[in-house]
C-alpha cells in the first residue's frame, strides 16, 4: 500500500501500530495486544488499513519470541488479509506482502472459522534477480517484514544471494538520509547473515535509529535486526 498519499488518520494509525510493536519487542510481553493498545479492533476500518501497511510485522513479537500472538491481533491481521487482497495488476511487492501476512498467520496462529489463510501461492521473485542494486535495495526494504528467521521464501533467497548489493544499498540509503530504507536493508542483512565484515552494520544501525527514530517503523526494523543478531550469537 502506498503511504505517500495516506490520509492523516491512516498515517496516525500506522504510527501508533508500529509504536506498539516496538514496545512489545522491547518488553517481550507476548500477552500484550498490539492492536488493543493502539485502540484498533477488527471493526475499525482505518485500523485494518494500517494493519495492511504494517503487514506481517503486526505479529513480529510472537514471531521473534516464539510465543502465541494475542487473539485480537490475529483477528485484525486476518481481517486485513480479507479486506485488502492484491489486485491482479498490483505491484509484485504488494503481492509478496499479502503472501507473507498469510504465511505468518499459518505459521503462528491457529486457524479460525472463515480465516483467509489458504490458497495463495508464493508469488514470482525472478524480477529481483536482475534488478539493479539500487532498485533491489528499495524493493527489499519495502519487503522488510519478510526478513524473519524460519520463514524461507524466494525473496529471502534473493536477499541472501545479493548481500553485497544490499550492503551497497544500505550505505547509499544512509548517505541519502533515507532512514527507513536503510533500516529495512540492515534488517535483511542481519536476517540472512550475509553482511560484509567491513560494513560495520551494528554501528550503522545504531546511527540509523538515532537519526530516524522519530519514525517508529525505523525503530521497528532496527529492533528486529538486533533481536535476530542476539539470537544468532547465542
Amino acid at each position: 500500500m502506498d503511504q505517500t498519499h495516506a490520509s492523516s488518520p491512516l498515517a496516525g494509525a500506522v504510527h501508533d501500530l508500529a509504536t506498539e510493536v516496538v514496545l512489545a519487542l522491547r518488553s517481550g510481553d507476548h500477552l500484550a495486544t498490539v492492536c488493543g493498545a493502539a485502540g484498533i479492533d477488527e471493526e475499525n476500518r482505518t485500523g485494518i488499513a494500517a494493519a495492511r501497511v504494517i503487514g506481517g510485522d503486526l505479529l513480529l513479537p510472537s514471531v521473534l519470541y516464539g510465543n502465541h500472538p494475542h487473539p485480537g491481533d490475529v483477528a485484525v491481521l486476518d481481517r486485513a488479509v480479507r479486506e485488502f487482497p492484491p489486485k491482479p495488476d498490483a505491484p509484485a511487492a504488494t503481492a509478496w506482502s499479502h503472501w507473507h501476512m498469510i504465511s505468518t498467520l499459518q505459521r503462528i496462529a491457529p486457524p479460525s472459522p472463515g480465516a483467509a489463510v489458504s490458497g495463495y501461492e508464493e508469488p514470482d521473485a525472478a524480477w529481483l534477480e536482475e534488478a539493479p542494486w539500487q532498485s533491489f535495495t528499495h524493493q527489499l526494504s519495502v519487503l522488510a517484514p519478510l526478513a524473519v528467521p524460519a520463514a524461507p521464501s524466494a525473496v529471502q533467497r534473493a536477499a541472501a544471494g545479493r548481500a553485497v548489493d544490499l550492503a551497497r544499498g544500505f550505505v547509499r540509503a544512509v548517505r541519502r538520509r533515507d532512514w527507513l530504507q536503510a533500516a529495512g536493508a540492515g534488517r535483511w542483512l542481519v536476517a540472512t547473515g550475509g553482511e560484509p565484515a567491513t560494513l560495520g552494520l551494528e554501528r550503522g544501525l545504531d546511527f540509523v535509529e538515532l537519526m530516524g527514530g522519530h519514525d517508529p517503523r525505523v525503530t521497528l526494523h532496527v529492533r528486529a535486526a538486533r533481536l535476530m543478531a542476539e539470537a544468532r550469537a547465542r
